[in-house]
């Protein structure tokens, strides 16, 4: 039997006592497994992915992939129902695993993933699909909260991303948390029942572990476009010299 990185025979307030007593320093390797609370977890040891290159003013040339996944197991359904953008017959799949405390995730979704929303997504070229890598217990109730917002899961990723610097590696990352989480319209008791959802973190990790042992996951953010594995945020221009030619 699989049991939960962290072991499920732990205190339910797990996620929610940790996230006041982490260090900063423990935040601060979100884009890999350096730190002690992600080594507890069970993923492999992972280099932290690059960070976006500078736009280039002539077209970018496609950054090599660096290995393939089957599509078919790729899409097959996961212990949480995929969270996705676009069209399901568009004929581009972007599947990001990405972590909610890693820069270079944040990095991504401010700089690159809005262009990409409005040229390749919004437009019917492309579906994409964002799924849970935790590295940390504050990542992890990053996603829950998330997973918690309903139907406003992306707009929740986004404030998170955007609003990194507030809550990842501060003194009290629960109450960093709270504040971000009443203005998306969660109460102190919506907030506290998200994060001490047994379920719900057992999932999330689960989304995590797939993505390590079935495709190789092991730094965040990883694109999978079309079936090949990208690693790294990646800019706007990289993108697009690797979807056109799919179009």
């Amino acid at each position: 039997m699989n049991r939960p990185p962290f072991g499920q025979s732990l205190s339910r307030r797990n996620v929610l006592s940790s996230l006041a007593a982490i260090p900063a320093v423990a935040l601060l390797a979100a884009c890999s497994d350096s730190g002690e609370e992600a080594k507890a977890a069970d993923v492999k040891p992972a280099a932290p992915a690059a960070p976006a290159k500078p736009a280039t003013p002539a077209a970018a040339t496609a950054p090599e992939a660096q290995g393939t996944v089957d599509m078919a197991e790729l899409m097959k359904p996961g212990a949480l129902p995929d969270k996705q953008l676009g069209k399901d017959d568009a004929k581009v799949t972007i599947v990001e695993y990405a972590s909610m405390t890693c820069p270079h995730c944040a990095h991504f979704a401010e700089t690159t993933f809005p262009e990409l929303k409005t040229k390749y997504i919004d437009t019917g070229k492309a579906r994409y699909i964002l799924r849970e890598f935790p590295f940390d217990p504050s990542a992890e109730a990053g996603f829950m909260l998330a997973r918690c917002a309903k139907d406003n899961y992306f707009p929740m990723v986004d404030v998170l991303f955007r609003q990194q610097a507030n809550w990842v590696g501060v003194q009290n990352t629960k109450d960093a948390l709270l504040q971000i989480s009443k203005l998306a319209g969660f109460t102190q008791e919506s907030f506290e029942a998200c994060l001490t959802d047994q379920k719900l973190l057992d999932d999330v990790r689960s989304v995590q572990k797939r993505g390590a042992n079935e495709f190789k996951v092991d730094s965040t953010p990883t694109f999978f476009i079309n079936g090949k594995t990208y690693k790294g945020a990646m800019s706007i221009e990289e993108m697009s010299a690797i979807i056109d030619p799919l179009l």
